[in-house]
C-alpha cells in the first residue's frame, strides 16, 4: 500500500453568515472530496499541542507524527532547511516578512503580495544596509538576511537567543503595529542561554526591533516602493521577523515508520520544504507553483502521480486556501476549495484508482483560517481516508460537521499518521 496526504493550507473555517450558515467545505462545490468521504472513512484531528501556535510549522509537522515537545523550533529553522541555507550552532534562524503599513497598522502580511523577482531587490538592499559584522576582525556577520519565496525570506542572527516573543503578522492584520514589536520572553536565566556564545533575549529583541525600524526608513526610499506609491498600491515597507529557533534534531520518517521505505514533499512553500528535508523526503519543485490561489495544481497533480510510481509516501501541501483566508477574501478561498478538489485530487485518484498497487489517499487542512477572522485557528480539523476496498462509514460528504460522526472520531496529533501508517 502506497500512501499519500493531500493537504489544503488553512481550507477549513467556521459558519459563514453570508454562506446561511455553512462553513466554505460546506457550501462549496467539491465532488471529489465529497466521493472519497462517502467511499471512505473520515474523522477529525487536532493538530496543534496544547502552549503551541497554531501556525502551518506546528500542525504539518504534528500530522507528520512528529512530538512538537522534542523538536520545535520555530519556522525559521525550517526555512533555512528549504532554502539551503545550513546552521550553524550558535545561528539563530527567523522567518522574515515583507509586510504593508499604513496609518501605523500592519495592512497586509505578504507586501501586497510580493513577487519573489522583486523581493530579492529589496533583499539585497537590505543585506546592504543592514548587514553587521560581529567585529572587523573576525569579518563575520552578525545578521544577514536570505532571500526565499515572495514575501517570505529569512533573517540569521549569529548568536542570536530563540527565547523572545514575536507576534505572527497574518495574525495581526488592520492593527497597530508597535505594541506588536519583539519582546524578550520572561523566563530563568539558566534556561534562556547555551552552550555556546548567545546574546541575551533583550539583546536578541533590542537587536530586531531597531531593524524593523530601519528597514521601514530604508524600504521606503526604495525605488521599487516609490513607484508602488505613485500608482496607489500597497508597498512591502517593513520587515516583520516572527517564530525563530536554532538546528532542529528530527528523525526521518523513515526511521519512525517503517512502513515508509521513501517518500516526496511536493509545496510551493519553504517552510514545507523544510519540514520535508529533515522528515528525509525528497523535495520536488513544481513549475508555476505559486503558494496562490493561481498556482499550478495540474503540475502539482502529475508531479504527485509521477512520485507515487517509486516512492510509497508522498505529501502534498497546497497554500491557497490559507492566503485567501488571510486575506479575507470568501470567494477566491470558496474557488481555492474547488481547484483542489477538480484540479489536484481529481486526477490523483482518477489516475492511482486505475492501478493494479493500492494507494491510500488522505485529505485534511493543517488548521483553520477563518475568512471573517483572517488568522489561525486551533480547532479541530476534519479528514477523510480513502482505499479501494476500505469499509465506508456513514458520512457523506467531507466537512467540519459531517465528519463529526465519522468512524475515526477524534484522534490527536500522531494518532493521525499512526492510523494512516497501519493501513497496508
Amino acid at each position: 500500500m502506497k500512501h499519500i496526504i493531500i493537504l489544503g493550507d488553512g481550507m477549513a473555517d467556521l459558519p459563514v453568515e453570508r454562506l446561511g450558515g455553512k462553513t466554505l467545505l460546506q457550501y462549496a462545490h467539491k465532488p471529489m472530496m465529497d466521493q472519497l468521504a462517502r467511499e471512505g472513512r473520515c474523522g477529525r484531528l487536532i493538530t496543534v499541542p496544547e502552549g503551541f501556535p497554531p501556525g502551518s510549522e506546528v500542525a504539518n509537522t504534528a500530522i507528520l507524527g512528529y512530538d512538537l515537545n522534542k523538536v520545535y523550533e520555530g519556522r525559521g529553522p525550517l526555512e533555512a532547511a528549504s532554502i539551503g541555507y545550513e546552521m550553524a550552532d550558535d545561528d539563530f534562524a527567523i522567518r522574515c516578512n515583507i509586510i504593508t503599513l499604513a496609518d501605523g497598522k500592519i495592512i497586509t502580511h505578504n507586501g501586497g503580495n510580493l513577487e519573489t523577482e522583486d523581493a530579492r531587490v529589496l533583499i539585497d538592499y537590505l543585506n546592504e544596509k543592514l548587514a553587521k559584522p560581529i567585529n572587523e576582525r573576525e569579518g563575520c556577520e552578525r545578521v544577514k538576511f536570505i532571500t526565499g519565496i515572495q514575501y517570505r525570506h529569512l533573517l540569521v542572527i549569529k548568536g542570536g537567543n530563540k527565547h523572545i516573543i514575536c507576534a505572527p503578522p497574518h495574525d495581526h492584520p488592520n492593527e497597530e503595529w508597535r505594541p506588536l514589536l519583539v519582546q524578550p520572553e520572561p523566563c530563568p536565566v539558566d534556561s534562556c542561554t547555551t552552550a555556546v556564545n548567545r546574546m541575551t533575549p533583550q539583546q536578541t529583541a533590542d537587536l530586531i526591533n531597531e531593524m524593523i525600524l530601519k528597514s521601514q526608513d530604508l524600504l521606503s526610499k526604495h525605488p521599487f516602493n516609490l513607484a508602488k506609491a505613485q500608482k496607489g498600491e500597497r508597498q512591502a515597507n517593513s520587515i516583520w521577523p516572527w517564530s525563530g529557533g536554532y538546528r532542529p534534531s528530527m528523525e526521518t520518517l523513515m526511521q519512525q515508520y517503517p512502513q515508509v521505505k521513501s517518500g516526496t514533499v511536493i509545496s510551493a512553500v519553504d517552510l514545507i520544504r523544510g519540514i520535508g528535508h529533515y522528515a528525509g523526503l525528497k523535495i520536488v519543485e513544481v513549475p508555476g507553483a505559486t503558494g496562490l490561489a493561481n498556482t499550478n495544481y495540474e503540475g502539482k497533480a502529475q508531479a504527485a502521480i509521477e512520485a507515487l510510481k517509486h516512492d510509497d509516501f508522498v505529501f502534498v501541501h497546497v497554500e491557497a486556501s490559507d492566503e485567501a483566508g488571510h486575506d479575507g477574501d470568501l470567494d477566491l478561498k470558496l474557488k481555492t476549495i474547488e481547484y483542489l478538489d477538480q484540479r489536484l485530487i481529481a486526477p490523483i485518484y482518477k489516475e492511482v484508482e486505475t492501478w493494479d498497487e493500492p494507494v491510500c489517499i488522505a485529505v485534511l487542512p493543517d488548521h483553520l483560517t477563518p475568512v471573517e477572522q483572517r488568522i489561525h485557528v486551533g480547532q479541530p480539523v476534519p479528514f477523510l481516508i480513502w482505499y479501494r476496498g476500505i469499509p465506508a462509514d456513514e458520512v457523506q460528504q467531507y466537512d467540519e460537521v459531517s465528519c463529526v460522526s465519522g468512524a475515526y472520531g477524534l484522534l490527536k496529533l500522531d494518532e493521525f499518521m499512526h492510523a494512516l501508517m497501519n493501513i497496508s
